[in-house]
């Protein structure tokens, strides 16, 4: 499905710049738009929003929108709601499981977007992806990709992508898709994503997310130091962007770099993303290698 050449997409630089990354931009794009048109200034609020999130900050979406708000723009209240308040997610999870029970409005993608978010951090790609299969937007299908990969289930991930590219091929979430899709098969294709990733650098500007992944394309290529270029200048947009430092560790590590560089970076990303999966992890890891020790004593003693 093509839209009319007549047809003037408002939303195009808000959109684009939230899939890329740009968040600021985003916002500012947002904040610019002027429109008579009810479903698009609803569209460019969620997008607004989801930006503010995407930067945590929750407070700024918790104190401006409320339950008048538009139904989709209270969807995006209901994720900061849940990352800005750890002892709080038990009752968004419930709320949003009663939701789904008792019927959401398909139109309403934005539901299943945040639904799919808080299950795929409760590491339940199951229940993610059924949800995302409820609605029918590139963006849910995006989201279904990424999810797939995630599992491995790349021969699924293959059909989804198909659809996308059969109802328009040339939109950044298709092109996207296709990148990570590439990634995931490796080989030749790992080419393919990185030039994907550096024309949508080109056109759109150079996010944290775009230099991340085609740092992650360097990385699986073995190009360890030229990885490392890019990643520093992600670090130079936002030094304490989570996959940037992730990134950075596996780096350190195979340049051979002195340990406490790779600590150094393991240690903000403690300390300022407690809660990403990576961390959750690791510090899991630690517990458990902590616990296996503590059950050895030494057989000889001095």
């Amino acid at each position: 499905k093509m839209a009319n050449k007549d047809d003037i997409d408002e939303l195009y630089e808000v959109r684009n710049a939230f899939y890329l990354g740009n968040y600021q931009q985003c916002i500012t794009e947002a904040q610019k738009l002027k429109t008579k048109d009810a479903a698009v200034s609803v569209a460019r609020d969620v997008f607004l929003y989801r930006a503010y999130i995407a930067q945590r900050k929750y407070a700024v979406v918790l104190d401006e929108l409320s339950k008048s708000s538009a139904q989709e723009v209270q969807s995006v209240r209901l994720l900061a709601q849940y990352l800005h308040n750890q002892s709080g997610r038990e009752r968004v999870l419930q709320d949003v499981e009663s939701q789904l029970k008792s019927g959401v409005d398909a139109s309403n993608t934005t539901f299943f977007i945040v639904a799919a978010t808080i299950y795929a951090q409760e590491k339940d790609h199951t229940q993610a992806l059924r949800t995302l299969h409820q609605a029918q937007s590139l963006e849910c299908s995006a989201f279904a990709v990424q999810m797939l990969l995630s599992i491995d289930r790349v021969d699924v991930a293959k059909n989804e992508l198909k659809r996308m590219q059969e109802e328009d091929e040339d939109a950044t979430l298709t092109q996207l898709a296709l990148a990570w899709f590439n990634l995931a098969v490796g080989g030749d294709k790992i080419q393919d994503a990185y030039y994907i990733f550096q024309e949508m650098a080109d056109r759109h500007g150079r996010s944290c997310f775009l230099l991340n992944s085609q740092a992650a394309c360097l990385i699986q290529q073995m190009k360890y130091e030229e990885a490392e270029s890019t990643l520093q200048e992600a670090l130079e947009k936002d030094s304490s962007n989570p996959e940037t430092l992730i990134n950075m560790i596996v780096v350190s590590s195979k340049l051979g770099k002195a340990p406490e560089v790779g600590r150094r970076y393991l240690s903000q990303l403690k300390d300022s993303h407690p809660e990403h999966h990576f961390t959750r992890d690791y510090l899991g890891k630690e517990d458990e290698f902590d616990r296996l020790a503590s059950s050895y004593s030494p057989s000889v003693q001095a």
